[in-house]
């Protein structure tokens, strides 16, 4: 069995578990995401077409619609990282100052 950098929990949650990888959540056609141990923020840079090229840039690829993920994409996610804050990610508010806000700032 692989081990994965992060968990879901529930219907919209994904906690990220390893320092050393950062998350790269795609969410089909919506801004792409990166979590860090420093925090959260959109993604512009390249995303990695194999396992083994997010592996070599320390880099896990979630994608939100597979089905070992939630099997759908979603209009809301939240984002425990390991900055010991919880992140709400609403993608009906894409663009705007309100799409990435943190939403628990002490979750452990």
């Amino acid at each position: 069995m692989i081990e994965k950098n992060f968990i879901t929990s529930g219907r919209n949650t994904i906690i990220h578990k390893s320092r050393k990888f950062d998350l790269v959540i795609l969410n089909g056609g919506h801004q792409t995401i990166i979590v860090s141990h420093r925090g959260i923020a959109p993604y512009n840079g390249p995303v990695p077409r194999k396992k083994s090229e997010a592996k070599k840039a320390y880099q896990e690829v979630v994608d939100l619609a597979s089905i070992e993920i939630f099997g759908e994409e979603k209009k809301l996610l939240f984002v425990q990282a390991l900055d010991n804050k919880e992140y709400k990610i609403d993608y009906t508010k894409e663009g705007t100052n309100n799409f990435i806000k943190v939403h628990q700032d002490n979750y452990i």
